[in-house]
């Protein structure tokens, strides 16, 4: 081996050292990326390079705007990295509008539309960062990276800046993600907090729509909140999606509805983006596709809803800590109250300077002691005759008289000493005594002075920073139960197949991919299954359909023959839920047993059937009826009755049944909106077939709906929604804003068409329906009068004040002037948790 390739081994012991050196790189760059890029320090909420650009631009704050090239490259001084980041980081902290104002195109967080090159647009520090995120004197420096410059530890932030603007950040081994919290909310909890008083707070996003923070658990690790657009009905064939969820784009949220269509989920015509001051996606909906539930399906299956995990990771102590948005607004309050008291403590001991110097000036000046420098010939001399003529007066100030105090008295010059003011003197040294009280008190009394500092704060900001976020409380909406039939299933009754492959067998209906299908066996076997392109499901099918879970409604009508004994028995039974691909028996489970007779019934129906017996049975008579309702709805494992012992020859329908169960009762949910069998809300009634719903909403019309629970009511419009009785009268009192005058009106729905809006007010802009009720005999009270504390209250019968017209009749003025409020009085048959009031 030649001498060349020698010196090219490399010894084994230095193989351990690079690993080693490999290992604390790692561990060096991980905490590298966790401390200094990713996550932001609980002092003041920002990332180093969020503090770095705001430092800088104080720096150059002048009051004008600059180029956010500019900035870029004044940031550079401080922050190691290249420009990109630098200008991405600002632009972020620009689109928030808390800490920065704008100039020029900054692009779009809805539209996803990127700013403009740095050199085209423009930036300055906010009103409000200068107020509480900068003072030279309470702040900590350090080195640059480079050594030239100094740059802040942390900003002195006296807002919850990281609860406001939101954080998300990726480091090695863990990310952040901190929800922006409203302006406004942040201020009132801090206040609370202060007060000692219990505090909540929820996200808000810049993005509007609305939110369920049922699982927000303060914003904790392992916290989930669900998101959704807003969305309405423009008319029957569309709907407008009026915002968009955090974190998601328009462009996004159109790709996610385009690709569910393609997934044949929803169908729709088009989607077109109209977005321009305000969010606005118009889908344009297939025929005969309904609006609530393309809505519903929208939620399920698109971005309009999305669900947002919190993760608040924040930097304390040089080290990483998972907390809570309390823990975060309490250290927040905490950091601005030690702040506030070094502010004093500054600004006290300023005032004491000065008090201490204005009154040695004024001594120095009154009792002429600048004379007694005249003969001194030394700098000493001049010290100490100063020092000398002071003596008999030390003894009246707070501190003692210092060599560099005398010093100063000697820098008067002579134009000053010549038009010195005795009197204006003792003002400005009387001013100062009241400024010292003043800042004492607030030392001594710092609570109350944070207090009135964040309710300043929310006085001169808070306005236009009001929640955009809607909080509801959303329902779970089922996807197969919303999902557009996008399958074709078929049959082999013979051979036991199903599914949406076997277009050479018999169709049965159109389902949905996410379906599951009952299938019922002539054996007495059922199971279900997911549909799928072909399924082996079990010879001699009998009944196949969509299994609806929890379904207590959907009763099947059963006659089965026991294999061991020969004797027939009947059940009705629901099957509401089962483990799926799993066989369960409907007979005693004995060989040889088998179905005679099986209907399904979706609203419990029990029919009559003829029973035929066989010739040679021992039965005197060979026919009989036989009547489902005699049995009782039980289980899917019961045995059943006993319908005969003797064999039976076949079985005939005689007469279709009626339903044996009660009416539906509904509820209506005015959290959510919908309706629903599960107690929550209002109970609107039992509902039977034909049966309707009637809502009154606030723009005065009315809209007669069936009781699908997919049905949508916007119950911030909604008035009153009950159960329609076509003879019920309707009361009503509404506002004509043209005329600025109310109108009592009564008449009978006469329309019948479902789910279409019918106005019963005058038209015009800002008239309103302000009281609605269907009772026989309503009464309303009417507050009256120009100020609060001398209204005047009126009680009116309705049924008594007016006459029933026609729906379309303006009804009869009200001669009450300056009404202010207008309240219904509940009564036995009135909701009185809901009294109308405006």
């Amino acid at each position: 081996m030649s001498q060349e390739n020698e010196e090219l081994i490399i010894p084994h012991n230095d193989s351990v050292m690079i690993g080693d050196m490999y290992q604390n790189w790692f561990l060096e760059y991980a905490s590298y990326v966790i401390l200094e890029r990713a996550v932001p320090a609980i002092s003041d909420g920002l990332k180093p390079v969020q503090r770095r650009i705001l430092h800088a631009m104080k720096e150059m704050d002048d009051g004008r705007f600059n180029k956010v090239a500019n900035v870029v490259g004044q940031t550079m001084q401080y922050h190691p990295h290249g420009d990109a980041s630098i200008s991405a980081a600002i632009v972020n902290i620009g689109q928030k509008d808390l800490l920065i104002e704008t100039q020029g195109n900054w692009g779009d967080e809805r539209t996803g539309d990127g700013a403009a090159a740095a050199r085209y647009i423009e930036a300055r520090l906010s009103k409000f960062a200068l107020e509480v995120a900068f003072n030279a004197k309470t702040t900590n420096w350090q080195l640059s990276y480079d050594g030239r410059k100094n740059e802040p530890l942390a900003l002195p932030m006296k807002f919850p800046l990281l609860l406001a603007q939101g954080a998300e950040g990726i480091a090695v081994g863990l990310s952040t993600k901190v929800l922006p919290h409203n302006f406004c909310e942040l201020i009132d909890a801090s206040i609370k907090y202060l007060k000692n008083k219990n505090f909540e707070l929820f996200p808000d996003f810049s993005t509007g729509g609305y939110i369920d923070i049922n699982n927000y658990n303060d914003g904790a690790r392992g916290a989930k909140v669900r998101v959704r657009a807003k969305i309405e009905d423009i008319d029957k064939k569309s709907i407008a999606i009026r915002s968009v969820p955090y974190g998601i784009t328009t462009s996004q949220l159109a790709d996610s509805i385009l690709k569910a269509n393609d997934n044949g989920k929803i169908k729709i015509k088009s989607v077109s983006d109209n977005t321009a001051a305000e969010v606005e996606l118009v889908v344009q909906l297939a025929a005969g596709i309904s609006t609530d539930q393309t809505i519903d399906a929208l939620y399920a299956f698109t971005d309009c809803e999305i669900s947002i995990s919190p993760n608040a990771c924040v930097i304390m102590n040089d080290k990483p800590h998972f907390v809570s948005v309390s823990d975060l607004l309490k250290h927040s309050v905490n950091e601005t109250k030690n702040l506030l008291l070094r502010e004093l403590q500054i600004k006290l001991n300023e005032l004491e300077e000065d008090w201490h110097f204005s009154s040695l000036e004024k001594i120095f000046i009154e009792k002429r002691i600048y004379r007694d420098i005249e003969e001194q010939t030394t700098w000493e001399g001049v010290l100490a005759a100063i020092d000398k003529g002071l003596e008999p007066y030390k003894k009246l100030f707070r501190r003692g008289i210092t060599q560099e105090d005398i010093a100063k008295l000697t820098e008067i010059r002579i134009k000053r000493i010549s038009k010195f003011d005795a009197f204006k003197a003792d003002e400005h040294i009387k001013g100062v005594n009241e400024s010292i009280a003043e800042v004492s008190h607030n030392i001594e009394h710092l609570n109350d002075y944070a207090i009135k500092y964040y309710e300043g704060i929310l006085k001169k900001y808070g306005k236009g920073r009001e929640r955009k976020t809607e909080i509801r409380q959303f329902e779970t909406i089922q996807a197969n139960t919303v999902a557009i039939a996008n399958a074709k299933l078929y049959v082999n009754w013979k051979e036991g197949f199903v599914g949406t492959g076997l277009k050479k067998d018999e169709f049965l209906f159109d389902c949905s991919d996410l379906d599951q299908i009952i299938v019922f066996r002539k054996d007495g076997k059922m199971s279900v299954s997911k549909v799928a392109d072909k399924t082996f499901v079990g010879k001699d099918i009998v009944h196949v359909d969509i299994f609806k879970k929890n379904d207590e409604r959907t009763t099947y009508n059963l006659i089965y023959l026991e294999g061991k004994t020969g004797i027939a028995y009947g059940k009705r039974f629901n099957v509401t839920g089962v483990t799926r691909d799993k066989e369960y028996d409907l007979t005693k489970g004995n060989p040889n047993s088998k179905i005679l007779y099986f209907t399904a019934n979706p609203n419990g129906e029990a029919e009559i059937v003829n029973i035929t017996l066989s010739p040679g049975s021992k039965a005197r008579i060979k026919t009989l009826d036989f009547f489902f309702e005699t049995l009782d709805i039980k289980g899917r494992s019961a045995g059943g009755n006993q319908v005969t012992k003797y064999p039976i020859k076949s079985i005939k329908l005689k007469e279709k049944g009626k339903s044996t169960l009660s009416a539906l009762k509904i509820w209506f949910d005015p959290n959510t909106g919908r309706l629903n069998k599960d107690e929550h809300g209002q109970l609107l009634g039992r509902f039977a077939e034909g049966d309707r719903i009637i809502a009154f909403y606030k723009d005065g019309s009315y809209e007669l709906t069936d009781f699908e629970l997919t049905n949508r009511y916007e119950t911030s419009d909604t008035l009153l929604i009950e159960k329609f009785h076509p003879e019920n009268i309707v009361s009503a009192i509404y506002f004509d804003a043209s005329g600025n005058q109310f109108y009592c009106k009564r008449f009978v729905v006469e329309t019948q068409t479902l789910k279409n809006k019918f106005s019963f007010i005058k038209e015009g802009n800002g008239n309103e329906l302000k009281l609605v009720s269907t009772h026989s005999d309503p009464n309303a009270i009417i507050r009256s009068g120009k100020k609060k504390s001398e209204w005047i209250e009126e009680q009116i019968a309705l049924h008594e004040y007016c006459e029933v017209t026609g729906w379309k009749a303006i009804g009869k003025k009200l001669n009450i002037l300056d009404v202010k409020e207008i309240t219904l009085i509940p009564n036995e048959e009135t909701d009185a948790e809901n009294p109308t009031l405006f």
